[in-house]
């Protein structure tokens, strides 16, 4: 779009403001001694205003916001409505964030700004660019805040929603605001609900009782990652494990593709890793151990274990069960009933993280019974311990405490027989440690049973007890997985309802028809827990009553509600078709625009969020909704923005300052806050300025309302400009690396903006304006402001092509060090140099762009490509010897000859004072390589 109709602008210089916000000023300089301005008066509030502005961003950025949004500059087209798909395309997006009340913090910014330079680059490389925003707003939150508040959700979410959208345009961020889509919309989750009934049709959703982490608090189930310690992440509220009925996804039985299709993503090797763990294939056997009483008599039950060392089964000695095993109470024996159900109740509030947490102690309670060992006969007791789950195999193992840590902690606790049946290939065991890994098999045979493993390799062994238990019918081979089936259903009212319901005579479930999508939530004015487990939903009663339509026969709707994750599953699918009211995704856009090319978002969203995802995805594939086998191509995880960082001294009980290398105990010591003017650093140590022997605690905390270190991006725009926020954030260190906030570094990139802005436009005129247009000029630029150009160009493309931002910005940086030592600035030089600023600080680019005479936005201009004629190093370093002794370096073309080189020797200061006044016998140069003069030794004697 043409931008003639907007009269340039005279910019000038802001008049300094002679007050502040105390609040403002606190939270971007938590800890600086920096008078704020009402304190420190008129004159310093100036001097401090101006050094702070160093160029009019206040008057560029909005008038550059309003610009894009007018003209919807960063629209993208759809396919089949004026997009050329014969151009190559870029699907860059962000992890969808969820829109709290507390808005943006410094932090959040960091991925979203580097999603956008790769936009702004791949744009200008002429790519079709698809840079989507949307919200993952159905969620525990926003239903808290309602309980808390009387207000109901979706008016929260709506006010959330505005305030992230309002920070998120005052960055300048290049999205495309005309595919936005909310979770919570209705036009949204009919299509997650429709994603369910296909599921439901392929018998991959289900219901079964299950143990759950159910939190009586906030009446509701919460997922493995929501606990901790056994309290709620949200509240700390007390969690227990109990049975419930749950819908279940059967995302098992996609573990081996999940598996597999990682090895061809390029995503980093930890998060691969991590999601190859969460998954936990791994190859065994399922045995099977008759429970008997103490004498061996049959107790008529038999316990499968699932084992992946089957060679180790000479030296079991004992079982252990779950506390949630379905055999348990009949395994209890009535002497042992209290203890047990006591230990049960116990096991029921720790959440699985914490019961297989390797560092814990290990606890359990004899059951009363006993199991018959079917290689070797022996009887060995049932126990009942907490490491193991009822989640994971079979509930049951068989405890190996020679050859396992955890069986051999728990064996020494409770004085349980310890055999040794693998010895290492050398020999050399520790006797008092379990010995884990593979050898050779010892005290491993019977004569009762038959088996006989002695002397084989462990995985000799291994295949020849499966075969053993398979033709016995005592067991079988099996794959087994630490994966489990995803627990779908939340006891909430703020999430997708469930496209069911159930007959009320014979209770059969039954699905809703397509055409019946979406089924809305009712509204409620009580969102309250019901105490009694039963969701909230149960309380709106006309909701849950309603007749099936195919038999006209009364029925209840589900009252559960999908959890958060449902919606964020498929969100990249539906911004490329946001607006179709009659398919989940058009296939010609699908087909153009999926995989997504580039996914940035936080690392703790490395196995859920994204195994959830890629799960989602497999199904519509095998359905054909989708064309990929996965859903994101390229994974980048960005790294944490930390607060300041922080000094801490400490003070004994008498209230002397002790120093934090004293090496007593600072557990007694009482902690206090010093300001950062208070402290120098000496060494890698910072210490008081007043006492020097005092060593302090220095340290920056992940930014969160609870320690106060948390900095709004508002007041910093306000105070530096969006350009200097995003310039900041990328130059403060590797993208995936975790970096500490400082107010001092953000003024540092302040002022380069300046410099470049004084570069083009030139300094305040008297009277505070600005001259229209630049100070270039039209003269042709010289070699070397050509040369430098293009190693700048060549530099920035591909350390944004690399994602190394902060290198891309020094070498801008060195560029405009350059360029002010050059006599002028020509138009075409310095254009191409705004071009390659304009990923970084936009509205800054823009506004140059428009002054150096342009009629267009930049947004679509082509970004500059390097020429190699300019890259190629003309000058050399080259070595000048005196007689075969190296004297000192000249500094020469690759082109000069034989004479200008000698030339160049002979005029060098440090070479003169060896050859004034001597006769020279022979010169011998080698091109690129040295310069060797001898000297006429015998004329210079006479």
């Amino acid at each position: 779009m043409a931008l003639t109709t907007h009269p340039p602008l005279q910019l000038r210089a802001r008049p300094p403001a002679l007050a502040a916000d105390h609040r403002r000023r606190a939270l971007l300089q938590p800890r600086r001694a920096r008078p704020c301005r009402c304190c420190a008066g008129a004159d310093a509030g100036k001097a401090q205003a101006q050094a702070r502005r160093a160029y009019p961003y206040d008057e560029i950025e909005p008038r550059w916001q309003a610009h894009w949004e007018e003209r919807r500059t960063f629209r993208t087209p759809d396919v089949g409505d004026g997009l050329d798909t014969s151009r190559p395309k870029c699907y860059i997006l962000d992890m969808f964030p969820y829109p709290s009340g507390a808005g943006l913090h410094v932090g959040h910014p960091l991925g979203y700004t580097a999603t956008d330079i790769l936009s702004r680059f791949k744009r200008m490389k002429g790519f079709n660019v698809l840079h989507p925003m949307g919200w993952d707003a159905f969620g525990l939150p926003a239903e808290q805040y309602a309980i808390q508040t009387g207000t109901h959700p979706k008016t929260t979410t709506a006010r959330n929603i505005a305030r992230f959208r309002t920070q998120l345009k005052s960055l300048g961020f290049s999205y495309d605001w005309d595919r936005e889509i909310s979770t919570t919309e209705p036009a949204y989750y009919k299509w997650t609900q429709w994603i369910f009934l296909q599921l439901l049709k392929r018998g991959l959703a289900y219901q079964a009782e299950v143990p759950v982490n159910w939190c009586p608090a906030l009446g509701t189930v919460l997922a493995n990652e929501e606990v901790i310690d056994g309290v709620s992440e949200r509240g700390g509220y007390p969690v227990i494990r109990k049975p419930m009925r749950q819908w279940m996804l059967r995302i098992t039985s996609y573990a081996d593709r999940l598996l597999e299709d990682l090895d061809d993503l390029d995503w980093p090797e930890s998060i691969k890793e991590m999601q190859r763990n969460w998954i936990g294939r791994s190859e065994g056997a399922e045995l099977e151990f008759c429970a008997v009483d103490q004498e061996g008599h049959d107790l008529g039950a038999k316990l499968t274990v699932y084992t992946t060392r089957p060679d180790t089964i000479f030296g079991a000695t004992y079982l252990v069960v779950a506390p949630e095993h379905v055999l348990l109470p009949s395994l209890t024996s009535e002497e042992q009933r209290a203890h047990v159900e006591e230990y049960t109740e116990v096991a029921a509030r720790k959440s699985e993280l914490e019961r297989t947490e390797l560092q814990k102690e290990k606890t359990g309670v004899f059951s009363g019974s006993y199991a018959k060992n079917p290689a070797t006969g022996d009887v060995i007791p049932i126990w009942v311990a907490d490491y193991v789950l009822a989640s994971y195999g079979t509930g049951a193992i068989m405890a190996v405490p020679a050859h396992d840590s955890r069986d051999h902690e728990f064996a020494l606790k409770y004085e349980l027989p310890i055999i040794k049946v693998v010895s290492p290939p050398n020999g050399n065991c520790d006797p008092e440690e379990a010995y884990a890994d593979d050898g050779i098999m010892i005290n491993s045979s019977s004569s009762s049973s038959g088996l006989n493993i002695n002397g084989m390799l462990s995985q000799d062994a291994a295949l020849e007890v499966t075969a053993w238990v398979e033709s016995n019918g005592f067991g079988k081979k099996k794959v087994n997985y630490k994966l489990r089936d995803w627990l779908f259903a939340r006891q909430r009212y703020w999430g997708e309802p469930f496209p069911v319901i159930y007959l009320d005579d014979t209770n059969e479930m039954v699905p809703l028809t397509e055409d019946q999508l979406p089924l809305t939530l009712p509204e409620l004015d009580d969102f309250t827990p019901t105490g009694t487990g039963e969701p909230p939903l149960t309380k709106a009663a006309d909701w849950v009553r309603t007749t099936d339509l195919l038999t006209g026969k009364p029925a209840r709707r589900e009252t559960s509600t999908m959890p958060q994750w449902a919606g964020s599953c498929w969100y990249y699918l539906r911004f490329m078709d946001p607006k179709n009211s009659s398919t989940l995704v058009d296939k010609a856009k699908e087909s153009y625009w999926g995989p997504v090319d580039i996914y940035v978002g936080g690392a703790e969203h490395s196995v859920l969020h994204l195994l959830y995802a890629r799960f989602w995805h497999k199904v519509l594939y095998d359905i054909g909704v989708v064309s990929t086998k996965e859903p994101f191509k390229c994974l980048i995880n960005q790294g944490l923005i930390l607060g300041e960082v922080e000094y801490t001294a400490y003070r004994d009980n008498e209230g002397k300052l002790v120093s934090a290398d004293s090496g007593s105990s600072m557990n007694d010591c009482f902690q206090e806050k010093v300001p950062a003017d208070k402290i120098t650093k000496v060494g890698d140590h910072y210490v008081l300025k007043d006492d020097p022997n005092i060593r302090l605690n220095a340290r920056a905390y992940k930014m969160s309302k609870s320690r106060g270190n948390v900095i709004n991006p508002d007041d910093v725009v306000s105070e530096y400009g969006a350009d200097s926020l995003r310039l900041y954030e990328m130059f403060m260190g590797p993208l995936r690396d975790s970096k500490t906030w400082s107010t001092g570094g953000i003024e540092g990139v302040h002022r380069f903006l300046g410099r470049t802005w004084r570069l083009v436009v030139g300094a305040p005129l008297s009277d505070g304006s600005y001259k229209d247009g630049t100070m270039s000029t039209d003269d042709e630029p010289t070699f070397e402001q050509l040369r430098v150009l293009h190693k700048c160009i060549a530099r920035v493309s591909e350390e944004i092509q690399e994602t190394r931002f902060n290198t891309a910005i020094s070498a801008m940086m060195e560029f405009v060090n350059a360029a002010y030592k050059w006599d002028t600035q020509p138009k075409s030089v310095i254009g191409s140099f705004v071009l390659l600023l304009a990923p970084f600080a936009p509205h800054l680019a823009e506004e140059l762009w428009f002054r150096l005479g342009h009629s267009q936005s930049l947004a679509h201009e082509q970004f500059p490509e390097a020429n190699n004629e300019y890259l190629k190093e003309s000058e050399i370093v080259l070595p000048v010897q005196i007689n075969g002794k190296t004297r000192g370096t000249i500094l020469v073309d690759k082109e000069c000859s034989a004479d200008d080189v000698f030339q160049i020797a002979v005029s060098d200061e440090r070479l003169s004072k060896y050859l004034d006044g001597k006769a020279i016998r022979k010169r011998i140069y080698v091109p690129g390589r040295i310069l060797n003069v001898i000297l006429d030794q015998q004329k210079a004697r006479t």
